[in-house]
Parts: C-alpha cells; structure tokens; sequence
C-alpha cells in the first residue's frame, strides 16, 4: 500500500480531502466547502485534471507561506478555467493561522484561479481579506521542508515542485 493510499483510507471525507504529494512525503488537507464552495469545486476540478501535477512553488517566504499552483511559475499564470468570485470568511469564522490553505489572487478580489498557498504561520492582515479553502490535517512537516526563497517577494531558484495533488475519494482504497 503507498503512503498516498493510506492516506486515503484514513481521510474520513475522502471526497472533500486532498492528497498533497511533496518530495519529503504526502500532506492530508481538508477541503473547507462550508467556507468557499465554488474556490473548494474549482480545486478538485483542477486536481482531478492533473492540472496542479509538477507545478512549482514559485513564491515561498519564511514564516509566512508557500504559494503554487501556477504552470508557469512566474506567479502570473492560472487555468483555463474562470476567476473565481471572492469567498471571505470573517475572521470570528476562520482565521489564516498554520497550515490554513488560501486562495492567491491579485489586487482585485474577485482574481482567484488556480493560485494558493498554504501558511507557515499566523498571519492576521490576511483574515477576512483571502479565501480559506482548506487545512493541512497531517504533513505539515513536508510542508515545513519546501525549498524558501529569497528576498522579500520570496521568489524561489530552481523551485521545489508539488509532485500531484490528488482528491482521496480518487485514490484506490
């Protein structure tokens, strides 16, 4: 059995829980459709196109995040599919704390595509200004090992790369 497969078979959602395949091991992630359905749909539609496969993580600071999920790596680039409308959850609902997973997007909220990050660290200027689409519910380590960048921007040389990222209730059992 893969670790991928254990994983699945522990997931107790497996529709609404995603499989993060990094170069140290697999992180467990719980989908969030009570906070952001349609970022929640668009994502398990990306994953289950094998969209976010080999992707890079493109812009990574210390202590604060790991942002992926652009094929092009520049921090530009998205899917064919549309932006997605902003899904803010006030901060008393959800906060951007560790291992929260959120929605990258530019100065227009209504700019979320494919983007995201997950959180190093409490971040508090980011609640209710960002979609929490997901929580790392295990893995957090592997997370903790991709490679950082450099400078403020956080842009990444030679970038470590999300092997796949998989919906569990597409994983054999």
């Amino acid at each position: 059995m893969t670790d991928e497969t254990a994983e699945a078979q522990a997931a107790p959602d497996r529709e609404n829980t995603l499989l993060l395949t990094l170069k140290d091991g697999v992180v467990v992630i719980r989908l969030r459709p009570d906070l952001a359905p349609k970022h929640v749909e668009q994502i398990k539609a990306l994953a289950r196109a094998h969209f976010y496969d080999s992707t890079p993580f493109h812009r990574v600071i210390e202590g604060f995040m790991a942002q992926g999920g652009d094929p092009t790596g520049t921090g530009t680039g998205g899917s064919q599919m549309p932006n997605i409308p902003a899904e803010f959850t006030p901060p008393a609902r959800a906060r951007f704390t560790r291992g929260v997973c959120g929605m990258a997007r530019s100065a227009e909220p209504n700019s979320a595509n494919s983007q995201f990050f997950i959180m190093f660290a409490p971040y508090p200027s980011l609640d209710g200004q960002y979609t929490i689409w997901g929580q790392v519910v295990s893995g957090m380590e592997f997370v903790d090992k991709i490679k950082r960048g450099a400078g403020g921007s956080g842009q990444v040389r030679e970038p470590d790369r999300l092997i796949t990222l998989r919906v569990a209730a597409d994983v054999p059992a």
